[in-house]
C-alpha cells in the first residue's frame, strides 16, 4: 500500500501565566480558562511570588506568601492550597517535574471535566504584592484541550500592570486572537481600566504587535468576522498566526491609567 503521512499537531495552548499586582477583594489575581473537548484534563494551578526575580534578585514588592484556589463554575471552591509541600498532594506535585521553587509559593493539581473552570490568587493573611496565576495542561498532546484562557486582575503602573504568558504547544500553526478587556467590565466589576492598550511579545522579547483601539487595527475587519470582537471601541484586539512558542501580552492603561483589566487569549481554528 502506498505511504500515509501523519497529520502534523495543531497548535495547542499548554499554558498561561498572569503576572499582576495582588491587592484584596476586587483586585486579586484570576485566571480563567475552559477545557474543550470530551474526556478530562489534568491541570496543574500555581499560586506564584516569593521565587520572583528581577535579572539575578528578588523582584522588589513580590507576593511573600501566596495562597491559590481552583474554582468551578458555580463559583464553589474546588480545591485550595497555600504551601504546596504542606499540601497533601505534595508527591504528585513533585512528579510533574515543575513543582514551585519556594515552599512558600502555592499548587494544585486536578482532573477536571470539560467546562469553565477559574484559579484565584491571593495573599495570606491580605498580604499583597507581585504574584503570578499559572495554569498548565499537563497532558498537552491528548484529550480535551485548554481554550479561551484568561487572566484578571488591578493594572496600576511601572512593574504592576498586567502581563499574560502564554506556552503554545504543536507544529501547524493556527490564528490566535488575544485581547485587552477594561471598559466593558464597567457594571460588573469597580474601577474598570478606561482605556487599555496591549502588545505582543515572542520569547526572545520582539515586539510581534501593538494595538490601543481594536478598530484602528489594520485588520479590524477580520477582528469583527471571529465573532468574539471586543464589545467597545476603547479596548484592544490583536489576530496573528502562531507557531509553537512563548508569547506575552502587556496590558497597561493609555497615558498611565489605572483599572481593573483582563487579558485575553483564544485559539481559533
Amino acid at each position: 500500500p502506498p505511504p500515509t503521512s501523519t497529520p502534523a499537531p495543531a497548535i495547542r495552548l499548554a499554558n498561561i501565566a498572569g503576572r499582576s499586582l495582588v491587592q484584596q477583594n476586587d483586585n486579586i489575581g484570576i485566571g480563567g480558562f475552559i477545557v474543550r473537548g470530551s474526556g478530562s484534563k489534568r491541570v496543574m494551578i500555581r499560586g506564584i511570588g516569593s521565587s520572583l526575580k528581577s535579572g539575578d534578585a528578588p523582584l522588589p514588592g513580590r507576593l511573600a506568601d501566596p495562597i491559590v484556589d481552583l474554582r468551578g463554575e458555580s463559583g464553589a471552591v474546588l480545591q485550595q492550597n497555600d504551601n504546596w509541600r504542606q499540601s497533601s498532594q505534595q508527591q504528585e506535585i513533585q512528579d510533574t517535574g515543575i513543582a514551585p521553587s519556594d515552599d512558600n509559593e502555592a499548587a494544585i493539581v486536578m482532573t477536571l471535566a470539560p467546562g469553565t473552570y477559574t484559579a484565584v490568587l491571593q495573599g495570606a493573611n491580605g498580604s499583597q504584592g507581585i504574584g503570578v496565576v499559572e495554569i498548565y495542561d499537563l497532558e498537552p498532546t491528548a484529550g480535551p484541550e485548554l481554550a479561551n484562557l484568561a487572566a484578571r486582575a488591578f493594572v496600576s503602573t511601572g512593574d504592576n500592570i498586567l502581563v499574560g504568558g502564554v506556552i503554545l504547544n504543536g507544529v501547524t500553526p493556527k490564528r490566535v486572537l488575544l485581547r485587552g478587556i477594561g471598559p466593558s467590565l464597567s457594571g460588573s466589576l469597580p474601577n474598570a481600566l478606561a482605556n487599555p492598550t496591549m502588545q505582543l511579545f515572542n520569547g526572545n522579547g520582539d515586539s510581534l504587535a501593538t494595538n490601543d483601539n481594536w478598530k484602528d487595527a489594520p485588520n479590524a475587519g477580520e477582528i469583527t468576522a471571529t465573532g468574539i470582537a471586543p464589545t467597545n471601541d476603547a479596548e484592544s484586539a490583536i489576530l496573528l498566526p502562531l507557531g509553537p512558542g512563548l508569547y506575552t501580552a502587556v496590558v497597561n492603561g493609555v497615558d498611565n491609567g489605572t483599572g481593573n483589566g483582563v487579558v485575553e487569549i483564544y485559539r481559533l481554528d
